[in-house]
């Protein structure tokens, strides 16, 4: 069963587990489980979805129960008036804090022809992260005896395709999990000592205007599974615990 975060007569929330499809791609043809089909079977109606997470990702995913309520989501998450948190561990120790800002090319979606001529131009794209703690793990580097790693909140500013995994690479600070920005030996070996093998990446929270009604709705996924069991053994308990409590859907805002 997925995980209901919230449920009116417009939309529904769920947290998506990591490795689930939000819904069928070309890429994935072998794929017989969907976000899209699960929920709607166990909601027993339609479901919309009006934006995406990647497979790997895990937690808060929207979907409306209609049409225009899905114009209406799917317009909102394109003009940038969906607020958005996210927490990955990634490479390295950044900053206390600070912005990437740095345009990527327009990557397009899976069921979208693209003529293999034309040019793809760079879009705007800007990502904010705060450092919330740090690590150091026997897992030997290139050059050191040992590889440091961070857990960071992120807020993407702008809506690209694999936004925040792509500016996390550009940084030189990529998401510890991921198979295609990532390094390969590190994800391996995080894997070995630690048990965690997913894609560290989840979506927190999210706020936005409730379609119908226009009252704040905020979203919380919190971290759960291997991702929270994780912060137990790196010691980021503290760190982690505004995202460690429960599921919630409210109207603060």
């Amino acid at each position: 069963m997925l995980t209901i975060l919230h449920r009116d007569d417009a939309l529904v929330a769920i947290d998506k587990p990591p490795g689930l499809l939000v819904h069928r791609t070309a890429l994935d043809r072998h794929e017989t489980e969907f976000a899209v089909q699960r929920l709607r079977d166990q909601i027993g109606q339609p479901v919309h979805p009006v934006h995406r997470l990647d497979r790997g990702t895990s937690g808060v995913l929207v979907f409306a129960l209609d049409r225009d309520t899905a114009r209406t989501l799917s317009d909102a998450f394109a003009a940038q008036q969906v607020a958005k948190t996210y927490l990955a561990v990634v490479r390295g120790w950044p900053a206390a804090e600070g912005v990437i800002d740095h345009p990527l090319q327009r990557q397009p979606d899976d069921a979208e022809w693209v003529d293999p001529r034309a040019q793809l131009l760079p879009q705007a794209a800007l990502t904010r992260w705060r450092r919330l703690a740090t690590a150091e793990l026997p897992i030997a580097g290139d050059r050191h005896p040992t590889t440091r790693c961070a857990l960071l909140e992120l807020t993407p500013e702008t809506g690209r395709r694999h936004q925040i995994r792509r500016h996390l690479k550009h940084a030189a600070h990529p998401i510890v999990g991921d198979a295609t920005y990532g390094k390969g030996k590190l994800n391996r070996d995080f894997a070995a000592l630690t048990g965690c093998a997913r894609l560290l990446l989840h979506c927190a929270e999210m706020r936005f205007a409730h379609p119908r009604s226009g009252e704040p709705l905020r979203l919380v996924a919190p971290l759960s599974g291997a991702f929270a069991q994780l912060t137990a053994t790196l010691g980021w308990t503290a760190a982690a615990a505004p995202w460690l409590g429960a599921s919630r859907a409210d109207n603060s805002g």
